[in-house]
């Protein structure tokens, strides 16, 4: 089963996403409205979110379907390449995920929502996003059945990256950017502060 997700980010215009939405409307194949909430913990080795996380511990959700997610590796830049397990939930579960990570001690994070559109073109997963109120990003993803596939898979998004125009971040700009969106989008979470019921009150997850 490919299990390793090999991604790339890139800031975008609104501009560009209608542009990069109409050709993969037209030249592509439209996959499904992406509308999510997620949930994202500290590496429990570091304490990190961002710079020194490679455990991402996360709960999320797309389109009303709740899922624990860990992706296991480097993140960001050109060369990321994690591991990735999940377990998927019922519609209406998210708060009693929110209940069971607290219980193992996973009780602060970062709260986040995210909007947009999945596509498939040219063999790759396009995922056109939009933070709400705030700015606009791509993701290109390839699913591969072992790390050492990874170059391969490197090479193939950014060819078809260049060809649409469309510039990578890099590393550091990628770090840069989550920790922004940490400060000026994103919301804090802390368990202790949490009433059961909360996110499905919130958002009828």
């Amino acid at each position: 089963m490919a299990n390793f997700e090999v991604e790339i980010r890139g800031l975008i215009t609104k501009e560009k996403y209608i542009e990069l939405e109409t050709l993969f409307a037209r030249e592509g194949k439209f996959k499904y409205a992406k509308n999510r909430i997620l949930l994202c913990y500290p590496d429990p080795n570091t304490g990190s979110l961002v710079e020194e996380c490679k455990i991402d511990i996360r709960i999320r959700t797309t389109n009303g379907i709740p899922e624990i997610i860990i992706k296991e590796g480097e993140w960001g830049g050109e060369n990321e390449s994690r591991k990735e397990l999940f377990l998927r939930g019922k519609k209406g579960e998210f708060d009693k995920m929110v209940m069971m990570l607290a219980a193992l001690g996973h009780k602060k994070g970062i709260f986040a929502e995210r909007r947009g559109a999945v596509y498939m073109y040219k063999g790759i997963e396009f995922s056109l996003v939009e933070v709400p109120d705030h700015s606009f990003y791509f993701e290109a993803e390839v699913m591969v059945k072992s790390k050492d596939r990874q170059k391969l898979a490197t090479e193939k998004i950014l060819k078809i990256c260049a060809e649409l125009g469309l510039k990578p971040l890099s590393q550091q700009e990628f770090y840069d950017y989550i920790n922004r969106l940490n400060a000026e989008s994103n919301e804090p979470f802390d368990f202790a502060n949490y009433q059961e019921g909360y996110f499905n009150r919130r958002y009828g997850i």
